[in-house]
């Protein structure tokens, strides 16, 4: 690929803090309010979970001194699996952070050493020339500064315990860092995306996100199964940061998924079926937000929701394919 962009390190971090030590960072991946990296800062030593991409790399540092830490005060980089806007930035963050780990779920783990394949997959999805203009060029990260996340593995930032868990659905390389001592779980991608411009009166609004290729619902209900599980009072969403009124967004979740994939079988037959999951994704989702309350009208919904319409329906596509494919 073509040597990276130039990158603005003037720019200042936008940080939100939160609870029990935990600092949301918006990467400012695509737009602002879109994508987030989370901060955990326990007794003076820091971890990040997930990067975003290059371009959001100078904003965590910046978001690190805020908090009045430096780099080498960083213990690890958690990435809940390895799609470019959770962390196409972290082989570049890690040369900047001289003693973190980097953990990875096993099935990622070799990708993000030797990232040809996964710039490969990406190409695959938006293109050579999006792609380079969205990511850059993607930093291996050295195989001896790797922790391979076993399912249930526990890990230590200075006396708090984390555990990571294996959730497919969304990805077969996804795992959640459940974080006993805030009462919450970072999510990843596995409890959907819930925007804060969508909150309305009736409160937080969520749906699915099935980006290609490895979309499976059966997964995907049993992942948010096993988040509610550890009984969290907050969940930590990449897409964007904390939600709280859980039991109602698990249920949202569980229906969602099953639309998904009730739309997605609808229009299998048709010869036009990406544009027709794609119409029929936003038709559903569009009515899902008027009957929560929001005021915006489809132009609003559009500009909002324009990137995971176009991405969710080339998910189930794939999730088709694979389907079609097993079935002979």
């Amino acid at each position: 690929m073509k040597a990276s962009r130039q990158r603005d390190l003037s720019k200042r971090a936008q940080t939100t803090t939160l609870n029990d030590g935990i600092v949301a960072i918006d990467t400012e991946y695509l737009r602002p309010l879109q994508d987030a990296s989370h901060l955990i800062v326990e007794g003076g030593r820091g971890a990040f979970v997930d990067t975003g991409t290059n371009d959001s790399v100078p904003l965590l540092l910046d978001g690190l001194q805020q908090q009045n830490l430096d780099p080498g005060d960083v213990d690890y980089v958690f990435l809940t699996h390895i799609h470019l806007d959770h962390a196409g930035g972290a082989g570049l963050l890690m040369q900047h952070l001289p003693n973190a780990r980097c953990v990875i779920h096993p099935r990622g783990a070799p990708h993000m050493v030797s990232p040809e394949r996964l710039i490969a997959g990406t190409i695959g999805v938006y293109g050579e020339a999006r792609t380079h203009a969205m990511y850059g060029d993607i930093v291996p990260i050295e195989e001896s500064r790797v922790i391979v996340a076993e399912d249930e593995a526990w890990f230590d930032l200075n006396g708090r315990a984390m555990q990571a868990l294996h959730t497919e659905g969304h990805a077969r390389h996804h795992y959640v860092l459940n974080d006993p001592g805030s009462r919450g779980v970072f999510t990843g991608d596995n409890f959907g995306i819930s925007y804060r411009e969508l909150d309305t009166v009736n409160g937080e609004f969520i749906f699915p996100t099935t980006t290609p290729a490895s979309f499976d619902p059966d997964e995907a209900h049993k992942s948010v199964d096993r988040i509610m599980a550890c009984d969290p009072e907050q969940l930590y969403l990449t897409h964007y940061s904390r939600v709280r009124e859980l039991d109602r967004l698990a249920d949202d979740m569980h229906k969602g998924i099953d639309a998904y994939a009730e739309l997605a079988l609808a229009n299998k037959d048709s010869p036009e079926r990406g544009a027709r999951i794609q119409d029929a994704m936003d038709e559903y989702l569009s009515t899902r937000l008027v009957n929560h309350g929001f005021q915006g009208d489809r132009d609003a919904i559009w500009s909002v929701l324009e990137i995971d319409i176009v991405l969710n329906a080339q998910g189930l596509v794939s999730w088709l394919e694979r389907l079609e494919k097993h079935n002979g």
